[in-house]
């Protein structure tokens, strides 16, 4: 976390990962080549950047990925194998995390069918919590935008299928939001970085594997790593055993978490 007075920039620690680490991920699980009758890239299950879903775009609902990802009682970005996926849930969209960049990640969900999937390949937010001389947004948009202009590399699979061009899928917040809903003083935000907005799959099992890195300087978060994998039980499956256990704590989260 880098501290300036009360001004926070965040990097999510929620997805970032190299290429070489995600794609060997994918060849462990066997899907390191498309299987007969699979598709050849994976860009035909995603929605463009300008798309929607519903009355939202894209970026009101990064934005309000980052809201969920604040706010909901157990931190997602720090869920050890997916126990707390169903956390926050609500809505035609279902959000995914990456982690903190503290560990890496292999989670196992449960997904409703019909549901979009929301997940960030690599991101950043920028805000202000000082109420008495707040950034004005188009600082902060700066500010966010700084290390997504120097992604290093960036893999995402699924179910083996690698997205085409990650870069193709650049997303902003549509201007600044709260960090919580309807309270500003919560800190302005704005929001920036590579995300998937994945259509809804066939009732199934399938994998997510992501991966990327900034190639920034060593200031801040210029060079976070991190490397996280997905298996998606789409519309339930019956013999998905229920963790126990509790994930860290907001209060027990490592220094540079966001």
């Amino acid at each position: 976390m880098h501290l300036i007075g009360r001004r926070l920039a965040w990097i999510a620690g929620l997805a970032f990962a190299t290429a070489t680490v995600a794609a060997s991920i994918a060849m462990a699980n066997g899907d390191s080549a498309p299987r007969r009758g699979a598709l050849t890239s994976a860009d035909q299950l995603l929605l463009a950047p300008d798309g929607k879903v519903g009355d939202e775009t894209f970026g009101q609902l990064t934005a309000r990925w980052w809201q969920w990802a604040e706010y909901v009682p157990v931190a997602p970005f720090l869920d050890p194998d997916g126990r707390y996926c169903e956390i926050g849930q609500e809505g035609p969209v279902w959000f995914l995390a990456g982690t903190n960049g503290k560990f890496n990640a292999h989670r196992e969900c449960v997904v409703p069918a019909g549901r979009y999937l929301l997940v960030p390949i690599i991101n950043m937010r920028h805000s202000s919590f000082d109420e008495d001389l707040p950034l004005p947004c188009v600082v902060l948009q700066g500010a966010a935008a700084v290390n997504n202009e120097r992604l290093g590399s960036a893999v995402a699979l699924i179910d083996g299928v690698r997205v085409t061009d990650v870069t193709h899928y650049r997303v902003r917040s549509d201007g600044c939001f709260p960090l919580q809903p309807g309270n500003d003083k919560t800190g302005l935000t704005a929001a920036d970085g590579y995300w998937l907005l994945i259509k809804p799959l066939p009732t199934g099992r399938h994998t997510l594997t992501i991966g990327a890195n900034y190639a920034s300087d060593d200031e801040g978060y210029g060079k976070m790593v991190q490397n996280f994998e997905y298996v998606l039980h789409v519309g339930g499956r019956a013999d998905l055993a229920v963790r126990g256990g509790a994930a860290p704590g907001r209060d027990e989260m490592p220094a540079g978490a966001p």
